[in-house]
């Protein structure tokens, strides 16, 4: 009789039992036993992630970034996220990657978060790291934490942008005007030059209209 484990006893004295159910439970333990050995020897090639830590910390938004021990055969990550006072899990699973950080969206502000981490094999998912409680700021808290740089920052570059649209409506409509104001100028010239011509054809319309002149010498008379 073998004592490797209690599991193993049951099975080895379930084999000295061939009347009732003994078979039945034989088989049973001894699934269960190979189950369990599976599962441990997947576990077993994976490491739970290191070093999990979450980064920029926002009023929606958090990025968690881990490490993996050196010669895992990992091929992507498993995140839980849930709130601490709620039963809910998001889980967000990505495969054939080797990055150590994932972002966290749609999150509450002024909420608490506690996020695990999981390698992933081609045998499936390692254990759990160490669970991270994380809380996330409020608006209020956020803009009253951003230093006077960056809020200077922030509006030099509003208002570049702003001056950049203003000078492109300016180029613009000077654009405008400097067509208009060539159209004029050749529509001036064409009238300047039309004007001679025009003004012998009065000349010569005026000189067939006028009163033809009697030679000199006398006067007409009629006959009487």
């Amino acid at each position: 009789m073998h004592h490797l484990s209690p599991l193993g006893y049951s099975a080895t004295r379930c084999n000295s039992r061939v009347f009732g159910g003994g078979i039945c439970e034989r088989l049973h333990l001894t699934l269960a036993f190979d189950s369990a050995n599976k599962s441990e020897a997947r576990h077993a090639a994976l490491s739970a992630p290191l070093n999990v830590t979450i980064r920029e910390i926002e009023v929606n938004s958090a990025v968690v970034t881990w490490e993996i021990l050196e010669g895992d055969p990992v091929i992507g990550f498993a995140i839980t996220q849930q709130k601490k006072d709620a039963r809910m899990l998001r889980f967000i699973q990505e495969v054939n990657t080797t990055t150590r950080s994932c972002t966290l969206w749609d999150l509450d502000e002024d909420t608490e978060y506690i996020v695990h981490v999981q390698s992933v094999s081609m045998a499936g998912s390692g254990p759990l790291s160490e669970p991270v409680l994380f809380r996330t700021p409020k608006e209020s808290e956020k803009m009253a934490s951003k230093s006077p740089d960056e809020v200077t920052m922030e509006e030099f570059g509003q208002s570049a942008q702003l001056r950049a649209g203003e000078l492109i409506i300016i180029v613009v409509v000077l654009v405008m005007w400097a067509g208009v104001i060539a159209l004029f100028c050749r529509q001036y010239d064409i009238i300047k030059d039309n004007e001679p011509n025009n003004n012998k054809d009065k000349a010569k319309n005026s000189s067939e209209c006028s009163t033809p002149e009697h030679p000199q010498g006398g006067l007409l008379r009629s006959n009487v």
